[in-house]
């Protein structure tokens, strides 16, 4: 017998770029940490075993091929889906994790956006549930009214529960 294959939802294909922003950022500030390191190495006439200024341009090519690569990776990987009982989020590139939060644990609801992620109109649920394990599930990468939208319908579901 034929099991149907469920389908998965992806999140927003906008939330590539803002990852590559903050990965970017993130690199530039390591980039400005090992220019400084081989600028203090110079003046202080320190040797190395790598020729000099090689931990910067090192530092550039390695961080210029993560911030390419991974989002693409990321999202690649990154679905989820609303279930009658259950929200399911599937995500990892080497190590895959499947989680499934059960909506008549959850306490509240937040939708949140960084600056970054309005300037893309984007937004992440963040979901607290009862419990002190990891009683705090983020799903990123939504479209903010979509996020809006996905935390109206679970709470919906929330006190539906509970009444």
């Amino acid at each position: 017998m034929e099991q149907k294959k469920e389908t998965l939802r992806p999140l927003a294909p906008a939330v590539k770029t803002v990852w590559r922003i903050k990965l970017g950022l993130s690199w530039l500030l390591l980039l400005s940490g090992t220019t400084a390191f081989e600028i203090i190495a110079y003046v202080g006439g320190h040797d190395s075993w790598l020729p000099r200024g090689s931990t910067p341009l090192l530092a550039l090519v390695i961080g210029s091929a993560v911030t390419v690569l991974l989002p693409n990776l990321r999202y690649r990987f990154w679905r989820f889906d609303l279930r009658p009982e259950e929200l399911y989020l599937e995500r990892g590139i080497f190590n895959r994790v499947r989680t499934i939060v059960p909506l008549r644990r959850i306490q509240h609801l937040d939708v949140s956006q960084d600056i970054i992620e309005r300037e893309f109109d984007l937004g992440k649920l963040i979901v607290h549930t009862a419990g002190s394990r990891s009683s705090e599930v983020v799903l990123p990468g939504l479209l903010y009214n979509e996020a809006q939208a996905l935390r109206d319908e679970l709470r919906h579901y929330v006190l539906e529960d509970v009444v």
